[in-house]
């Protein structure tokens, strides 16, 4: 697998349908027990994963083999094991990378420790950290300045609420689910904010500020919303499927917050059963006994060739060319990395604005 441009799928590979969210059925009605696959739009990569993937690659081609990367650049294994056939080398900890060499930060963000850390070691550090994560930090340093007691909504253990807790230890309480909403101990009900990690299902993070705000009414909120557009927008696309689905499949990896929630989200819309799967390879022909109406969609860290792999397979087992569903169209990017803007030669990059070519 390679992590170039997602392979554009050839007009005649698919039809579209445009749905506003807030309408019914997109598609027209099908002949009774007529298969079909509907196919969700938007999916697979947003920007901050692109920037990410692409810092990895042009840091590679500025610096040579190897550069190293702190965690996964993104949630993928395929996206990883890519980057490692190309002489990137994963580490967990910032320790482990030889002094003086470059090391890049993974979308999901790193906290001002790991920063110091890799200055103390002479380490090049390139930041990959999406954007929309960082403006999370950044609204943490300035609640914990205002000395409010932050919530941070988000997933014990993730990279991201690490990043971001470590913004300001002592001032952040993580609430990992609804129901710890309900048993959290703060110190001043009238200094209290909520944050949020940005790949959380938008459905669940509202019912625990809900939980939240009934015990403490002056919960203030952050001054914009926290879960990033992709998350939402990946969301909103599969509950426009998942009522009319038999079967959801959602690609992506099992460590990628934003490709579970949208299992659970799918559910929660009314598909009949859903699987993650990371690739076509993770089929279960099982899974299709019965089944009219499969819809597809993958997480915002799935490079799109792997959603394509999944839609031939599909059509080898008897289902046809899959119709797009889409509720709306994303045309955000974001700017490389300062260091990787220009060529080693003093060139502009063409990507440096974001984007693949």
């Amino acid at each position: 697998m390679t992590t170039t441009a997602p392979a554009a799928v050839p007009p005649a590979a698919r039809s579209t349908v445009t749905a506003h969210p807030d309408t019914a059925t997109p598609p027209g009605p099908v002949a009774a027990g007529a298969k079909r696959v509907l196919l969700a739009a938007p999916r697979g990569y947003c920007a901050g994963v692109d920037r990410a993937v692409i810092a990895v690659e042009k840091a590679l081609e500025r610096y040579g083999a190897p550069v190293y990367v702190r965690k996964q650049i993104v949630h993928n294994r395929h996206v990883v094991e890519s980057l490692e056939a190309r002489g990137a080398i994963f580490v967990d900890d910032v320790a482990e990378v030889p002094r003086g060499e470059h090391v890049v930060f993974s979308a999901h963000g790193v906290s001002p420790a790991v920063v110091r850390a890799a200055a103390e070691r002479g380490l090049q550090a390139i930041d990959a950290t999406c954007p929309l994560v960082t403006k999370v930090h950044r609204e943490a340093v300035r609640f914990a300045r205002d000395d409010f007691q932050i919530l941070l909504i988000g997933h014990h253990g993730h990279e991201e609420v690490e990043g971001t807790a470590g913004e300001a230890p002592d001032r952040v309480t993580l609430i990992g689910s609804p129901d710890e909403a309900d048993t959290v101990e703060v110190r001043d009900p009238t200094k209290l904010v909520w944050l949020s990690q940005t790949t959380l299902s938008v459905d669940e993070t509202m019912e625990t500020v809900r939980r939240l705000r009934a015990r403490f009414p002056q919960l203030a909120d952050p001054p914009s919303d926290d879960i990033c557009y992709a998350t939402q927008n990946r969301q909103v696309a599969i509950k426009q499927v998942a009522p009319q689905a038999d079967l959801v499949l959602v690609v992506g990896s099992a460590n990628s917050s934003n490709t579970v929630r949208l299992v659970q989200v799918a559910l929660e819309a009314g598909a009949g059963a859903a699987h993650r799967i990371d690739d076509a390879g993770e089929l279960d022909p099982a899974w299709l006994e019965g089944v009219t109406t499969i819809g597809v969609t993958s997480g915002a860290s799935v490079p799109e060739e792997l959603v394509q792999r999944l839609l031939t397979r599909l059509e080898q087992a008897g289902f046809p060319v899959a119709d797009e569903v889409r509720t709306a169209e994303e045309d955000l990017v974001f700017s490389l990395p300062r260091e990787l803007r220009q060529t080693a030669a003093g060139v502009r990059d063409p990507r440096a604005l974001g984007g693949r070519a």
